[in-house]
């Protein structure tokens, strides 16, 4: 799938010798791809990913992957910050409130591999941006199909493990496992996680958001 090039000033050079290794997933939270396009490649803005996907399925490319792209911000995943030096930014045009369109879906899953293969990322390397930045970010949002990329091998594939009792000091460790950043409330860190595997959970921390996270940290122990 060719994109089409749409270049942004907004970027730099990868720091400390970093490249990526990991695929960061957004969603624009703006009224259309054009909008998008346009606050993306505005100097002003100061912002930047590396492709945007309309919901038409349309596909742009504003930044080279070999460059730093200025669209994570402040956060980490697995105990590593400046995620913009070591990731893809993937815009997706939703408002964060819908279901994500068939041909962006699919524009995605013919984008992802090309990415993963060109820089050696396996699955557990693709990731939400609410992931790396529980509390300020809650995108790609609960209506993302995580599972769908999942059956393809493009996400991190888990089932449901043995999280024990619903704690959470335990739900912490499992989730500092997991990658998340510590330095978040419960409330936001548990809005991140179900996010990623447990999008339909609700209220309190329960068992299943134990046994979902733990079969997501097996998953990821299993490929580490």
């Amino acid at each position: 799938m060719t994109p089409r090039w749409h270049p942004s000033p907004n970027f730099g050079d990868r720091r400390d010798g970093l490249r990526p290794t990991l695929i960061v997933l957004h969603y624009t939270a703006m009224q259309g791809a054009r909008a998008a396009l346009d606050r993306l490649c505005d100097p002003a803005a100061e912002v930047s990913a590396h492709y945007l996907i309309g919901a038409d399925g349309s596909l742009w490319q504003m930044v080279r992957e070999a460059d730093r792209a200025w669209h994570a911000g402040a956060g980490q995943w697995a105990g590593q910050e400046d995620i913009n030096s070591r990731s893809i930014g993937i815009e997706l045009d939703n408002l964060g409130t819908h279901p994500f369109s068939e041909p962006q879906i699919a524009a995605l899953e013919a984008l992802l591999p090309g990415i993963m293969a060109r820089w050696g990322i396996g699955p557990a390397g693709v990731i939400g941006h609410s992931d790396m930045a529980p509390g300020r970010k809650s995108d790609p949002g609960p209506r993302f199909d995580w599972a769908r990329l999942e059956r393809q091998g493009l996400a991190l594939a888990h089932r449901p493990g043995q999280g024990g009792a619903a704690q959470p000091e335990a739900f912490r460790a499992l989730a500092a496992r997991a990658g998340y950043p510590m330095d978040e409330t419960g409330e936001d860190l548990l809005a991140a996680v179900r996010y990623r595997v447990r999008p339909w959970g609700r209220g309190a921390l329960c068992r299943y958001d134990m046994d979902a996270l733990a079969g997501f940290v097996a998953a990821r122990d299993a490929v580490a």
